[in-house]
C-alpha cells in the first residue's frame, strides 16, 4: 500500500493517495470508505455537491480505524458565496459527516457551477467566502483550508487579502491534460496541488501512446497516471467503488524516468470525456 505523505504549509500531513467519492450515492460511498480503509487508505475526499457526506461519515464510523488516523476532505458548495452561506455550509457538512472537525475544507469552485468559467469571476464574493473559511480554521472546525478549480488570477485574488493562505488547490490534472503553469504557480506559493480525475475519468485508458509506456514499467495505465501526478508533486484522489481497483491504484512503488515524464506531459489533449463530458470541469455546460 502506497502510504507516503506531503506536509501542508501549516505542518499538517496529508496522504499523497486518497479515495475520491464523486458520483457514489450514500450507500456506495459508505461501503467504498470501509473497503478503502481496510485496504490501507487513510485519505477520503467528498463534497457537499456529491450528496454523500452522510454515507462517507457512516463509512468512517464503521471502518474500524480511529477518526484521528484518517484524513477527510470535503468542499463548500460552489454556490455558497457569502460569509453566512459558507459558515452554514461548514456546519451542515460537520453534521452530515458526524464529525467534530474536517481535516481539509475546500471551496469547490470560484464560480457557481451554472456559471463555471464565465465572465463573472466572483472575486469579491470569494474573498467573503474565504473569510468564513479562515474563521472555521481558527475555531478548529477545520485543520486546513484550500481551493478547488481556482485559476491563477482566482488564487491571486485570495492571496491579495487573506490572513491565512490557501494550503491546497484541487484541480483537474492528468496525463493529456496537465496545467503545468498553474501547478508551478501554486507550488511557488506553498499551495499543494491535488489532482482530481487523475485517470481522466477513464478517458485515457485506451490511449495507445500511454499504454506503451505503462507496459514498459509493467504497470496498468491507471497506475502510470497516478504515479505521473505524484512525481509532479501532486496528491491524487482516484474515484472508485471497486476494491480491486483500489488495490491496483495503491501499488505505486516504481519511478517514471525523466524522459517518459516529458513524453507524458505532451500527450495529445483529450477532447472527449465520454458520457461525463457535460460536466463543467470537463468542458461542458450545465443548463
Amino acid at each position: 500500500m502506497f502510504n507516503e505523505t506531503y506536509k501542508l504549509s501549516n505542518g499538517v500531513e496529508i496522504p499523497k493517495l486518497g479515495l475520491g467519492t464523486w458520483l457514489l450515492d450514500e450507500k456506495k460511498a459508505a461501503q467504498a470508505v470501509r473497503d478503502a480503509v481496510s485496504i490501507g487508505y487513510r485519505h477520503i475526499d467528498t463534497a457537499q455537491a456529491y450528496m454523500n457526506e452522510t454515507g462517507v461519515g457512516e463509512g468512517i464510523r464503521s471502518c474500524g480505524v480511529a477518526r484521528e488516523e484518517l484524513f477527510i476532505t470535503t468542499k463548500v458548495a460552489a454556490e455558497a458565496k457569502t460569509y453566512d452561506a459558507v459558515t452554514k455550509s461548514i456546519d451542515e457538512s460537520l453534521a452530515k459527516l458526524g464529525m467534530d472537525y474536517i481535516d481539509l475544507l475546500i471551496i469547490h469552485s470560484p464560480q457557481p457551477w451554472m456559471e463555471f468559467r464565465e465572465e463573472n469571476r466572483y472575486f469579491e464574493e470569494n474573498k467573503e467566502a474565504w473569510r468564513a473559511m479562515e474563521a472555521a480554521y481558527r475555531t478548529g472546525k477545520v485543520k486546513a483550508i484550500g481551493l478547488s478549480n481556482f485559476l491563477q488570477d482566482d488564487v491571486e485574488n485570495i492571496l491579495a487579502s487573506c490572513e491565512i493562505k490557501p494550503m491546497v488547490n484541487q484541480i483537474l490534472a492528468h496525463v493529456s491534460n496537465t496545467p503545468l503553469d498553474l501547478i508551478e504557480y501554486c507550488q511557488k506559493n506553498d499551495i499543494l496541488v491535488e489532482a482530481y480525475s487523475p485517470i481522466a475519468h477513464g478517458a485515457v485508458l485506451d490511449n495507445e501512446e500511454v499504454k506503451v509506456i505503462a507496459d514498459k514499467y509493467g504497470v496498468s495505465v491507471a497506475q502510470l497516471c497516478l504515479r505521473y501526478d505524484i512525481q509532479l508533486g501532486l496528491v491524487v484522489i482516484p474515484k472508485t467503488a471497486n476494491p480491486d481497483h483500489m488495490r491496483n491504484n495503491a501499488v505505486l512503488d516504481f519511478i517514471i524516468s525523466d524522459a517518459d515524464m516529458e513524453t507524458l506531459k505532451n500527450v495529445e489533449l483529450i477532447q472527449n470525456y465520454g458520457e461525463h463530458s457535460f460536466f463543467p470541469v470537463f468542458g461542458g455546460k450545465l443548463k
